[in-house]
């Protein structure tokens, strides 16, 4: 995770929730969890004032992420579960799944939110980079992976590739353009592509296919799908159209490009649904 993510944010993430409730200690009406009361506008160094609530907003940048008093333990074990994935497939090829709860796409090197606190496909990406490996992550949750492309936005040795809902209509609004390429070294090495709401199954392969094009042509040694279950009709806080059925057809042409892979579980709220649309997806691997 250090490889990843800075000091500060990782020490946030396991102490915040502790510093905070030392703040409270004789308060008689504590706060359930650490949320940011104020957050901070990035136009200069992280804050030197040594504040609680000063480093939750300079490191969190949406509600949507509170830390509670487990928080650490669910996160660190998330990140192994995806490292265990990662060595799995490095040592024995074929394919693993990653079943990361809370998940972390949305994760970027020194800011967390968006249900996200570390960037699990991250962490598992540059593990593998750092034994040689070309790698290529392929996003297909329905919200743009923000943190993972900017963790290697100027690195040419991972290439990140998305399909998700365009950001001028929803989260996480200010990343996910296609004209956002990569930087240096990274030029080139970043493809986003965003849809309309309301996608359905055939557009939506069609993006695929496009984004299989360039997967292929950076000829990775490892896949890593970074896969949402929010892309589902009936999910509550998705805007796609597919359906239970959809899922295998996107998986056999991941599955198609015959790489050593791992699955990597982001989004999905659909719960009546989740283990029919991981099974559907799931079985094309096997």
């Amino acid at each position: 995770m250090q490889a990843v993510h800075t000091h500060a944010l990782l020490d946030l993430l396991q102490h915040g929730y502790d510093d905070l409730m030392a703040v409270y200690r004789n308060a008689t009406d504590r706060p359930l969890a650490a949320v940011p009361e104020t957050y901070a506008v990035r136009t200069g160094d992280a804050p030197r004032t040594a504040s609680i609530w000063a480093k939750l907003g300079w490191h969190c940048y949406d509600t949507s992420a509170p830390l509670f008093a487990g928080t650490w333990d669910a996160v660190y074990w998330s990140a192994q579960c995806a490292l265990a994935a990662a060595a799995h497939v490095y040592d024995q090829a074929g394919v693993a799944y990653a079943l990361c709860r809370p998940p972390g796409h949305h994760a970027g090197a020194d800011l967390y939110g968006g249900f996200c606190y570390v960037n699990n496909t991250a962490i598992a990406a540059h593990w593998l980079a750092a034994q040689r490996m070309r790698v290529a992550i392929v996003d297909v949750d329905y919200h743009h992976g923000n943190g993972t492309q900017e963790i290697f936005y100027r690195r040419d040795d991972v290439l990140t590739v998305s399909l998700h809902v365009d950001p001028d209509v929803d989260y996480p609004y200010y990343w996910g353009y296609a004209g956002e390429t990569g930087a240096g070294y990274g030029t080139g090495y970043n493809l986003n592509l965003p849809l309309p709401r309301r996608t359905d199954e055939e557009a939506y392969l069609d993006a695929l296919q496009q984004a299989l094009e360039r997967v292929h042509a950076f000829a990775p040694d490892i896949l890593i799908v970074a896969v949402g279950f929010d892309t589902y009709i009936d999910d509550p806080v998705g805007g796609f159209r597919l359906t239970t059925v959809s899922y295998p057809r996107i998986a056999e042409q991941l599955a198609g490009l015959r790489k050593p892979t791992i699955i990597v579980q982001e989004g999905g709220y659909a719960r009546d649904a989740l283990a029919a649309n991981a099974t559907a997806f799931l079985a094309p691997f096997v």
